[in-house]
């Protein structure tokens, strides 16, 4: 491995603890849930799941998962995981 390659994986370990440095701008996720597979989105702050229950709420546990998952990176206007969660 050239040395201009190894200087960018040791560039990608440090950026991937960096967490702040990334901001999520929109994103797709294909999301194995526990009865069939749904479609989960984010497009600036809005959130968007095939799933039934996020049709009614407007957020759902995928949508929670991701916002656990992507702490940090996306708008707090995004946020719909409850305080009390």
């Amino acid at each position: 491995m050239n040395s201009g390659l190894i200087g960018k994986v040791d560039k990608s370990k440090k950026y991937a603890q960096e967490r702040h440095r990334m901001h999520v701008a929109s994103l797709q996720v294909e999301f194995d849930g526990e009865n069939d597979r749904h479609q989960v989105g984010l497009d600036g702050d809005a959130w968007r799941c095939t799933c039934d229950f996020f049709g009614g709420w407007g957020a759902c546990a995928h949508t929670m998962a991701l916002e656990r998952i992507l702490d940090g990176m996306i708008p707090t206007s995004a946020i719909t995981t409850p305080s009390f969660a």
